[in-house]
């Protein structure tokens, strides 16, 4: 007996008939090939959410009665597995601000041209698909040229949050044309070529940022072209020049599965060495506030030494620990098991030590 596929399956809703009827036969012709149920209004989705497990909803924002606004505010609350995508034919700005307020997957104005029907298709299918390692992770695992293309190609204007381990980057869009860019004390094209980059990591839009000063002037296209080829360059060098021997005191423990950055100092001379860091004087005196207030509140307690600090946050999970006369401060993938943490942690310490 031949194995039976599942079939992810998608609600589609609009008050539209020919425009359920258009779409539907869109997102049917996907890899995954969904099954698409339709609803034509907010209600009538209500009551077949209840009677079916979804793995995305796609509704238009202006329908009459329930809007699709009141529809996305439900299904987080009450459904937060299924994906989310809004889509609307108004060009409002208001619109798409208080989509994503609501924590949408995806804002759409409805494509209307051939190569935006193909991103559309191609998000969707994203969205759809299982979770990957590599890309950009927000509204989809998409590369970061696709992300910036997609929310140009909409005519849309947004700031792009971008964090790839411990760095973050900031670009703004404004009418479908990159604005400005930055990232520690890079600002402007430097910014983007140093963000462009990044391999991985995840991203969020947040509301325009209209008075954003403008310090890029190339067009959206001409501008990832250039960046793409310097990357090319960059790496084409980088290919023919010969291997160099990392030594550094962090080279062996940075290759560790798992971890975005390190920082290393000696509690007695207060040197301090890292790997991955942007900003490594702040992070080092965090982590040295909060590993001696834990100090002392232990003595207070009376629960003796203080070993280890675990904390864990949207972005990622940090190890603070004092070993021997080092203090540490490790950031971890979010995605890592607490007590896998804890086991590469002694193995972070025990490399150190050899």
């Amino acid at each position: 007996m031949s194995k039976i596929e599942k079939r992810h399956k998608v609600l589609l809703v609009d008050d539209d008939p020919d425009v359920l009827e258009t779409y539907r036969d869109l997102i049917a012709q996907l890899p995954s090939k969904p099954e698409v149920d339709t609803a034509t209004s907010g209600s009538r989705a209500m009551v077949m959410l209840e009677d079916r497990a979804y793995r995305l909803l796609i509704c238009d924002l202006k329908m009459p009665k329930m809007d699709g606004l009141q529809v996305l505010s439900i299904v987080r609350r009450k459904y937060p597995q299924i994906r989310t995508v809004a889509f609307t034919a108004v060009q409002d700005e208001q619109f798409r601000t208080r989509a994503y307020a609501l924590g949408i997957d995806q804002f759409w104005y409805k494509p209307t041209n051939e190569q935006e029907i193909k991103l559309f298709q191609e998000c969707l299918e994203s969205l759809l698909g299982q979770e990957v390692e590599t890309g950009f992770r927000g509204v989809q695992s998409k590369s970061l040229v696709d992300i910036i293309q997609l929310e140009c190609m909409s005519q849309s204007s947004s700031l792009l949050r971008i964090t790839n381990g411990a760095l973050t980057g900031k670009i703004w869009i404004l009418d479908g044309e990159v604005v400005d860019a930055e990232t520690g004390d890079l600002r402007g094209e430097p910014a983007f070529q140093k963000i462009f980059s990044w391999h991985a990591g995840t991203f969020e839009t947040l509301p325009a940022e209209p008075s954003r000063p403008r310090t890029i002037f190339k067009p959206y296209n001409g501008l990832l072209l250039e960046c793409a080829q310097v990357l090319d360059e960059s790496r084409s060098r980088a290919e023919q020049a010969p291997a160099k021997v990392d030594d550094s005191p962090l080279a062996a423990l940075s290759q560790i599965e798992g971890i975005e950055f390190l920082l290393a100092r000696n509690g007695d001379s207060k040197h301090q060495v890292n790997r991955g860091l942007e900003n490594p004087k702040r992070i080092g005196a965090w982590s040295r506030q909060c590993l001696e207030n834990f100090r002392a509140l232990g003595e207070r307690l009376q629960v003796g030494q203080l070993e280890q600090i675990e904390g864990s946050g949207p972005q990622r999970q940090v190890t603070l620990a004092r070993h021997g006369k080092m203090e540490f401060c490790v950031g971890w993938k979010n995605s890592l098991p607490v007590e896998e943490i804890r086991e590469l942690s002694k193995k972070v310490f025990a490399l150190w030590d050899s």
